[in-house]
């Protein structure tokens, strides 16, 4: 009896950005554990970008980092550039990158604004143009909204401003990238234990954060990385241009 050779199909390609800690970095994990290559995209925080791809590639997964200021479409460009030299091509992108400045609207200055314009929907338009004319048929692209979207909430006016913004983008880039079999959606996270969300708040106000959902718990890293795996594995084929709200409920 003939064994017919059996080919091997190469794992696909994820660029993360933002990856370096929290969500970003437990997105990376997680992908690495599905069997996809991760590169993992940091603006500066270099060390722990090189630690978490080494706990990648400890664990048996597939990691490189690649430095870019995603609110520079040249360094973006770079960033593709050098997963496709490093790996042939990308199939996946997760937009997690973003900051978040809280102020009341009257009390937001220009750099305030300046910035986040920036990071978060500039930084998500040169990601979604470049991946746009980059991505392997069959890609994803998972881009990062926020809960606060819908909750609203004083002294969020400028950040919500630019996560809504990422949403249209979301809905539109789907239908423009019709007949490539690329899907593009949005995760929505609310309240999620990470340092960057817990650090400089009264135990008191974590408490009742926690509390708002009805699941009566923070959102951890991995709950929203298990939502972003769900988008860029098999089983999320059939959902695009959505926001998928990973919140506990809280909206």
């Amino acid at each position: 009896m003939t064994t017919l050779p059996t080919s091997k199909v190469a794992p696909k390609v994820a660029i993360v950005t933002g990856a370096a800690g929290g969500i970003g970095a437990a997105i990376c994990e997680r992908l690495a554990r599905d069997g996809f290559t991760v590169v993992v995209n940091y603006a500066g925080s270099a060390a722990p970008a090189q630690a978490l791809a080494n706990r990648i590639e400890a664990a048996g997964g597939r990691a490189i980092t690649a430095q870019a200021d995603i609110a520079d479409p040249a360094q973006v460009a770079r960033l593709f550039s050098s997963a496709e030299t490093a790996f042939g091509g990308v199939d996946v992108l997760v937009n997690t990158a973003g900051i978040m400045q809280l102020a009341t609207i009257e009390a937001s200055d220009d750099a305030l604004f300046d910035r986040q314009v920036a990071v978060n929907l500039k930084g998500t338009f040169n990601t979604l143009r470049e991946a746009a004319r980059r991505l392997r048929a069959g890609g994803r692209i998972i881009n990062f909204s926020s809960s606060v979207t819908g909750l609203l909430q004083p002294t969020y006016g400028v950040y919500a401003a630019t996560k809504a913004a990422v949403e249209a983008m979301t809905r539109v880039l789907a239908k423009e990238l019709r007949g490539r079999d690329i899907t593009v959606n949005a995760v929505a996270p609310g309240p999620t234990a990470t340092k960057l969300f817990l650090d400089g708040k009264p135990q008191e106000v974590v408490d009742r954060l926690a509390k708002l959902a009805p699941l009566e718990r923070l959102g951890q890293p991995e709950d929203i990385a298990g939502a972003v795996a769900f988008l860029a594995g098999p089983d999320g084929a059939w959902i695009n241009g959505q926001t998928l709200r990973a919140n506990g409920g809280i909206i």
